[in-house]
């Protein structure tokens, strides 16, 4: 059934038989060469609508005089449209909601959100969105944009987006008014120029009368160049010239100044350290350089800038880095291109609602579908293809680059994905590869992990851009394989002192041979080869096989010939006559066992030590100079990604691939112990540890134990233990106790994802909790991997967690399992039904059970002693540094 809607009225009699009236859900444009051209149709608009009892919206947000006065009648509406797209959009969509059905809305000229926003792509973006709000509710709403202003792609999604499109300019002393589109209306002379003057409007129909006003008009505008060019292009091109020129002088200097501050906060970050820090180290020219490497507009995002800020301080520093460090040539993917794909796939719904803490886990997983699903406009994946001309058949990686990552106090380690391309096959397979990879980084912003990381920390509603990073790998081919010989991450402060020797402020690094993705994702089947700076030959293996045990055997590669990213042994990657330098990264059995060197097979006889990589090369001193002068000029502990390969000349280069502010916690600073510590009554002691702790030195009180039963764990086949870790997920954000300090107490590894070796929790189930034991007796051959360095890792530092590693059957160590085993256990209470798990799940909850006494732990992360202790509530020291 055809519903037949009330013709309205733009209040000019003349006017509404040219458009055949105005129906509701109608967006009518204005096409000026000033405000003043938009103004004497606004205010008969907005008379009318006041007349006839209609709801007025104005949304003032431009740096014109106002369209309507404050006594108008009409509502207004002040917008920020600084606070960027993304939240001035949020916001008039609420605003247009909350109106109801046929209200009348007038927006400011348009052409200032392009200036604003530095992007004509962002203002078709807000326009793509806002019509169908206003057609969807049955209102009428009132735009305007300045004539040859903006580029030809967003003009015209303007004018095909739009009900109504009106062409309005002047030709000798008079006024015209050209219909370009009319949604479902026609009249022989409809799509005429129409003359505006006392007698009203009048058709221009004779063909030279035409033909002279429409020629005059095209003839005062610009010239088609320029008309493709949008304001993000014009501004630096701008910057360009300013250069080129190099005229010298203080005006010169200060246009540059100017130029440099306006660019480097439409393309960089608006976080005033980050911005301060890239001040000191960059200048207009490298500003320009990024643009020449940037597909779309909008921000490059954290990592990017993380990147490229590194890399300028090491060589302003010192000129040797531009001989050590590795040239990169990577391009940058604009926020603007992410912000258009949302919006052009019809996902923009959902992303509003993932910035209402009510809403934003609803429908994740058919968003992120969708996601994967959806299409780019023909002139960005234009761009996409001459970016993989130049790369040719090189392997590449896209890395997330959102403009809230890598700051100061957010990481988001491994909430958005990083995709490897291995880049082979023909022109039209490498450009579906690389458009898939974009999509799946895209579709990780709507993931689970992004979004509950977003709302613990309070970032549901920032404005959370996500550009993009794509590096080329960096490596060799071995083979029919591609790979870094060495890649790791580094912290320029070393939280991990689990010897008297190590001193924190040297530093560490965490190595691998192959891709650095074993460096920083947690691999449970697997080690990897942890170094402190100051002491480099220090391992905590105590024997031959032990050092043999826990050492890398596998790593992550490119095949070349099967167009893949895989997992071979390290025995496979050196088979063969290859060249690689193994002898930099491994050694033989022999010498680790005996000290005798020997001309055996070269395969299945080599362990990863990185022995003389550490020892006979100055890897070490290059490495820890690196992260110390990354340091000084931070002025904060940083955290790196890097790879390095040895040339044949014998020298090596260090590719720096990120760097940000490490998010430490505590600085490992020594606090007071209990008075007395060792007088407490064995009774009273739950446990004791020395090492390894990681995190933040502190005494405080816990108020609640949930106790993983390792020898009933041990027992349970694999369903029940992930059936376990969701149950303990419930208990840590029980609403009832949300405000409770809770210790996770629990077999082997924490967040693993192979339930033979530990609990396999999702990291957002248990970021709720103050400390994370880990007890290492699930079986006799399972160490505890703290995975420095890895997103898991990360995530408890950022979250200020305790991390304790506990082994049971060492020296000194105690856990007291009489209390962890009878104390009384509330898990019924808590969580009616799931009883069958009482005797693997135990919650104790001290309120319940001691009335004068505290449990308290006291931790010691610099001398690597833990306590966790009953005592009377005046005997405890309630604090938490």
């Amino acid at each position: 059934m055809n519903t037949v809607f009330t013709p309205l009225s733009t209040g000019i009699n003349g006017l509404d038989k040219i458009l055949q009236n105005i129906m509701p859900g109608d967006n009518v444009v204005w096409q000026i060469d000033s405000v003043e051209e938009y103004q004497p149709f606004v205010k008969p608009f907005a008379k009318n609508a006041l007349n006839n009892n209609g709801k007025l919206i104005y949304f003032r947000f431009a740096s014109h005089h106002e369209l309507l006065a404050e006594n108008s009648g009409a509502e207004i509406h002040h917008l920020d449209p600084y606070a960027g797209f993304e939240s001035a959009a949020a916001e008039i969509h609420k605003v247009l909601s909350k109106a109801g059905r046929g209200s009348y809305f007038v927006f400011d000229c348009l052409s200032d959100l392009a200036e604003i926003w530095c992007s004509d792509l962002m203002l078709g973006n807000f326009f793509i969105l806002t019509c169908p709000y206003v057609y969807d509710m049955d209102s009428v709403a009132y735009f305007a944009f300045i004539r040859n202003r903006h580029s030809l792609h967003v003009a015209a999604s303007i004018r095909d987006t739009t009900q109504i499109f009106l062409d309005v300019y002047r030709f000798k002393e008079n006024f015209y008014i050209h219909p370009m589109k009319v949604w479902q209306r026609h009249s022989p002379t409809m799509y005429t120029p129409h003359i505006w003057d006392s007698d009203g409007f009048r058709p221009v129909t004779a063909s030279a009368a035409v033909s002279e006003v429409v020629s005059a008009v095209m003839d005062s505008r610009m010239d088609s160049t320029s008309r493709v060019i949008d304001v993000w292009d014009r501004t630096f091109m701008d910057a360009e010239k300013l250069l080129e020129k190099g005229e010298g002088g203080k005006d010169f200097d200060k246009k540059v100044v100017d130029y440099f501050q306006n660019l480097i906060r439409m393309i960089f970050s608006r976080d005033e350290n980050i911005l301060e820090l890239a001040a000191r180290y960059l200048d207009l020219s490298d500003i320009l350089d990024i643009r020449k490497r940037l597909v779309g507009s909008g921000f490059i995002g954290g990592k990017s800038v993380g990147m490229i800020t590194a890399r300028a301080i090491l060589v302003k520093s010192d000129e040797r880095w531009k001989d050590i460090l590795e040239v990169h040539d990577s391009f940058y993917i604009g926020s603007d291109v992410f912000y258009t794909y949302i919006v052009r796939n019809g996902l923009w719904r959902v992303r509003q609602k993932q910035r209402d803490k009510n809403t934003f886990l609803d429908g994740i997983s058919e968003a992120q579908q969708r996601m994967l699903t959806g299409e780019f406009p023909e002139y960005i994946v234009n761009q996409f293809v001459e970016m993989l001309d130049y790369f040719g058949q090189s392997p590449i990686i896209v890395r997330s680059s959102s403009l809230l990552e890598d700051n100061f106090g957010n990481a988001f380690s491994g909430k958005y994905k990083s995709v490897f391309c291995v880049n082979q096959g023909t022109r039209r397979d490498r450009l579906k590869a690389f458009l898939s990879a974009v999509r799946e980084v895209y579709a990780s912003t709507m993931g689970h992990e992004a979004l509950m990381y977003r709302f613990k920390r309070g970032l549901l509603d920032s404005d959370e851009q996500m550009a993009l990073l794509v590096q080329r790998v960096s490596g060799s081919v071995f083979g029919n394989l591609f790979f870094p010989q060495i890649a790791g991450v580094g912290f320029s402060f070393n939280p991990y002192s689990w010897s008297e020797k190590i001193d924190p402020e040297a530093g560490m690094i965490r190595l691998v041979c192959g891709l650095g993705t074993r460096a920083v994702d947690r691999h449970d089947d697997d080690y990897t080869r942890v170094v402190a700076l100051n002491v480099p030959g220090l391992r905590p293996e105590k024997s031959f096989d032990e050092l043999k045990e826990y050492t890398q055997h596998k790593a992550d590669v490119l095949d070349l010939h099967e167009n893949l990213f895989v997992t071979k042994t390290f025995d496979e990657i050196i088979s063969g006559d290859n060249n690689f330098p193994v002898e930099i990264v491994a050694t033989k059995e022999q010498v680790i066992s005996t000290g005798v060197n020997t001309e055996d097979n070269r395969s299945n006889l080599w362990v990863l030590t990185f022995d003389k990589l550490l020892t006979a090369t100055s890897f070490v001193d290059t490495i820890k100079d690196l992260m110390h002068t990354l340091h000084k000029s931070y002025n904060y502990p940083v955290d790196v990604e890097f790879t390095a390969n040895f040339l044949p000349d014998g020298r090596y280069q260090i590719n720096l691939v990120q760097c940000r502010p490490f998010q430490i916690a505590g600085k490992g600073k020594i606090i007071k112990e209990p008075d007395d510590p060792d007088v407490i009554q064995k009774d009273d002691l739950i446990l004791e540890t020395h090492g390894a702790i990681i995190g933040p030195s502190m005494v405080t009180q816990i108020d609640r134990i949930i106790y993983v039963t390792p020898a009933v764990y041990g027992e349970l086949p694999e369903r029940d233990r992930h059936s376990i870790a969701r149950l303990i997920g419930r208990l840590t954000h029980h609403k009832r106790d949300i405000n409770k300090t809770t210790m996770l107490i629990g077999p082997g590894r924490w967040g693993t994802s192979m339930s033979s070796l530990g609990v396999p929790v999702k990291f957002t189930e248990i970021n709720t909790v103050t400390v994370i034991c880990e007890l290492v007796e699930m079986n006799e051959n399972l160490i505890p991997d703290v995975s420095l360095g890895t997103h898991f890792f990360n995530d408890i530092v950022e979250f200020r967690m305790l991390y304790i590693a506990l082994f049971p059957n060492v020296k000194k160590n105690y856990v007291n399992k009489t209390f962890l085993e009878n104390a009384p256990n509330i898990l019924d209470t808590l969580l009616p039904g799931e009883e069958r798990f009482s005797t693997a799940v135990r919650v104790i909850d001290i309120t319940e059970i001691e009335h004068n006494r505290s449990l308290y732990i006291y931790a010691n992360a610099l001398r690597q002693r833990a306590l966790c202790y009953l005592t009377e509530d005046s005997n405890g020291v309630k604090s938490n540094e």
